[in-house]
């Protein structure tokens, strides 16, 4: 074992469990009990503690155990970079999206604020899960008082995505191109597990879909074959006790996650 780590609790407490008695029900509870954190404080996070997380991280299961990840960390100056980037970029792409034919020749000036070419969030949802997103978006809002009639303040929320809400660690995840959705569903396997390592320890995190749109940003700052693209973006370190960390998103029922069975016709 190595040295005991002095660290500050977080929103989350801490868990200590003995590996030769876990009781099923305190399972369920601590999955239950994970939640995005939207503010974080600037406590760094010990490198070793990082280093056990993202070792937690690989004991999920692999595609063939081909692991097709690759994790990009931005700590310090690296991620402050990111960030100011970020935020730059997303300041233009605010301006041109205000309506007005101006703003649309702006567009057509200055390509600041697009997304990079490897594709952006800004994705209609279907039908069946359009209203999943619109609830949890209007939740929040209303849970951290932004009317959605605001621009300004909700532009000012989301702005909030490309500083990290403050964490000291973004971790950026990318895929290998080859396996398509295997490579997906084995980087999810190992997000779930990274996460949940980091609330054990009392860490926060927020995975990131919206810094996908400026996959180059990041480039800039890591070595990236270009066998891999960037899928999204973890926010990791301790929580604030600010009120936006204790919101908790709707769950759907097992029911509505089960696909019913064809029903038997009569001979």
């Amino acid at each position: 074992m190595g040295p005991e780590l002095n660290l500050p609790v977080g929103y989350h407490e801490p868990v200590s469990i003995s590996n030769s008695n876990i009781e099923s029900a305190w399972i369920s509870e601590f999955l239950a009990s994970r939640r995005s954190t939207r503010d974080f404080l600037p406590t760094e996070v010990p490198a070793d503690l990082l280093h056990q997380i993202l070792a937690d991280s690989l004991t999920a299961p692999s595609w063939s155990n081909t692991r097709p990840f690759k994790v990009a960390v931005a700590t310090g100056e690296v991620r402050d970079r990111i960030s100011a980037d970020f935020l730059d970029r997303w300041q233009a792409l605010s301006e041109i999206m205000e309506p007005g034919w101006r703003n649309k020749l702006r567009l057509l000036r200055n390509r600041r604020g697009l997304p990079a070419k490897n594709r952006s969030t800004a994705k209609s949802y279907v039908p069946e899960l359009k209203p999943r997103a619109q609830r949890v978006g209007k939740e929040l809002y209303e849970f951290v008082g932004v009317n959605r009639d605001d621009k300004q303040a909700r532009d000012a929320q989301w702005a909030k995505n490309y500083s990290f809400f403050g964490a000291p660690v973004e971790l950026f995840i990318f895929i290998h191109k080859s396996l398509h959705v295997y490579a997906a569903s084995d980087a999810g396997l190992m997000m779930q597990n990274l996460i949940m390592s980091a609330h054990a320890r009392g860490l926060g995190t927020c995975a990131q879909g919206s810094v996908n749109i400026w996959e180059n940003v990041v480039r800039s700052e890591f070595e990236v074959s270009k066998d891999y693209r960037m899928i999204c973006g973890i926010a990791l370190g301790y929580p604030s006790k600010a009120k936006v960390n204790q919101f908790q998103a709707h769950r759907i029922d097992v029911s509505e996650m089960l696909l019913p069975p064809l029903k038997v016709k009569p001979e």
